[in-house]
């Protein structure tokens, strides 16, 4: 993450799989697919491969006990994000490439409610477990992701640093500076920068609203590797229909901004496509080969 050219992220898995028919309702939303389509989960982490994905995100967003609780499958939470890491691995053995798999550690509530975050002690536990989970089943890296105030940041980013992996934290902002919880991105990043994650990230905001935000970070945290993915705004109607539309192409454009903001990993969130990161590709191989004239070019 730190030298090398820019990884590539893969694109969404829950809304994809919402748009493939699959049924999505709360609490389980993705994480009902390990239960009723496995195949394709591991169908969207292929074509991902395919498209040429280096970084597939496994299907570990709902696996935590909490959520599988909730319909009284909570003795099921290893056994799922097993299967959820079995999945990605899967399709990461059969890239041309050398592909790694991360392990999905949101939220325990909803990515969208600040109100609802549980107690410290519970944030503390129950992150741990989960990441220790997402550990033992062979994830190559944790993304803590689409965290929304600096509490539960916090707490995951300690839980995930206990395993040993290489940790990724991703906050989802407002496009204005804030956290939706209205915590400042100075806030989280005071709050992790101890805590040494190996990257850190914003995700799940309107892709052309997360260049601000971005630079924001990379103020507040000099020297970090950024991640950057963000979706194509609210759902809309339809399933995988949303309020923004941006095109493969259109995507891949507003992206090669956050390339020149010093992302060092780039993909998609909610709404993007393996078509997504198939156009994230030939961006990426666009801007490392004009990485490698200039340098060639260079006395």
């Amino acid at each position: 993450m730190r030298s090398g050219p820019p990884v590539l992220l893969d694109s969404a898995i829950g809304t994809e799989l919402e748009s493939r028919g699959m049924r999505s309702d709360l609490p389980l939303w993705s994480a009902r697919a390990l239960l009723e389509t496995p195949e394709l989960v591991l169908t969207i982490h292929r074509e991902n491969v395919a498209a040429g994905a280096e970084l597939l995100t496994a299907n570990t967003f709902r696996t935590h006990r909490r959520t599988l609780e909730k319909e009284g499958r909570g003795d099921r939470a290893a056994e799922l994000t097993w299967s959820a890491i079995a999945l990605a691995r899967r399709a990461a053995g059969e890239g041309k490439r050398p592909v790694f798999v991360a392990g999905s550690l949101s939220p325990l509530e909803d990515c969208y409610r600040p109100d609802l975050v549980p107690d410290q002690a519970a944030l503390e536990r129950e992150h741990e477990e989960q990441a220790r989970s997402l550990a033992s089943a062979g994830a190559d890296a944790i993304l803590v992701e689409t965290h929304n105030n600096v509490a539960e940041l916090a707490a995951a980013v300690r839980a995930a640093k206990t395993t040993g992996l290489p940790v990724i934290a991703s906050i989802v902002t407002d496009g204005d500076g804030r956290l939706l919880s209205g915590e400042s991105i100075g806030a989280a990043a005071a709050a992790i920068a101890p805590l040494e994650p190996d990257a850190a990230g914003i995700n799940c905001v309107p892709a052309e609203h997360l260049l601000g935000d971005l630079r924001r970070l990379a103020d507040a945290l000099p020297g970090y590797p950024l991640a950057a993915y963000g979706n194509l705004g609210k759902p809309g109607a339809r399933p995988g229909q949303f309020t923004r539309g941006l095109s493969p192409e259109e995507y891949a454009k507003v992206a090669s901004r956050w390339l020149e903001a010093g992302v060092r990993i780039v993909g998609g969130c909610c709404g993007t496509t393996p078509a997504h990161t198939a156009a994230l590709r030939r961006m990426v191989n666009v801007a490392i080969a004009g990485h490698h004239s200039a340098n060639i070019a260079s006395p």
